[in-house]
């Protein structure tokens, strides 16, 4: 299962999963992109799962009880929904704290904690995989609920690893720096909107920052939830591995 599987990062582990031979839940709010990207995929290789909200215990509950009737018990969970809204600090609501932590860390514990027991039972190769975010591992002005968010997925699945070392389980993160998504498309949007600059000088405010001077492509990311997902990562396990040019580097 891949939740946020409708677009970006989502979209490009989905295809990866899928090319690598795997059955792939697209899980996701939106009916339409799931649909669209399903119709890129070989017949019978995936299963459209719309308005399967993170947030809603019994939507996913009835998520994942389609899903083993299509596919059978789970083996891979990648959890990928995540929302990204920025503000100053001080201009930040509770509400939108309260959403962002609900979406992106408590959706994380919300989803494993749902599908655990269909890992456990498969045991050794069983994978976990979390998206999280540069932002996991270092701060960034203007998202502290993302900023906060992310360092909790990275704990969680440090946490949870420790937990499920023994039953064959792995547990790591993803943590991509800016990568050429939808979301940071809308950003960019944005600045041009409220300050006047070009497209070109607002995408140097997202690259500026990474070594390499760029993006990361959606399927860098998908490429390396490919490998933690591969019997060639079993000793792989508690990790938070980021993606981003060289921008963070972990030790």
């Amino acid at each position: 299962m891949v939740t946020g599987a409708g677009s970006g990062i989502g979209a490009a582990i989905a295809r990866s999963l899928v090319q690598a031979g795997a059955k792939v839940t697209l899980a996701g709010r939106r009916r339409e992109p799931l649909k669209a990207l399903a119709r890129e995929l070989p017949e019978g290789a995936c299963l459209v799962l719309p308005g399967f909200d993170v947030t809603d215990t019994a939507a996913i509950a009835a998520g994942l009880e389609t899903a083993r009737a299509a596919f059978g018990p789970m083996s891979i969970l990648v959890n990928n929904a995540g929302e990204a809204p920025s503000a100053p600090f001080e201009k930040t609501s509770l509400d939108m704290w309260t959403h962002v932590l609900s979406v992106d860390l408590t959706g994380v514990f919300n989803v494993t904690q749902a599908a655990l027991a269909d890992l456990k039972a498969f045991g050794k190769g069983a994978r976990i995989v979390n998206v999280a975010s540069t932002a996991g591992l270092t701060g960034y002005a203007y998202v502290s609920a993302y900023c906060a968010a992310k360092h909790g997925v990275v704990g969680l699945t440090r946490s949870l690893a420790l937990e499920l070392a023994k039953k064959g389980v792995t547990v790591n993160a993803v943590c991509p720096g800016f990568t050429d998504t939808p979301i940071i498309a809308r950003s960019i949007a944005e600045i041009v909107a409220k300050t006047g600059r070009t497209e070109e000088q607002a995408l140097a405010e997202f690259t500026k920052s990474n070594p390499q001077g760029r993006l990361v492509k959606p399927e860098e990311v998908a490429d390396a939830v490919l490998w933690l997902a591969s019997p060639g990562a079993d000793a792989i396990t508690g990790q938070a591995i980021a993606i981003a040019g060289g921008e963070v580097m972990t030790g």
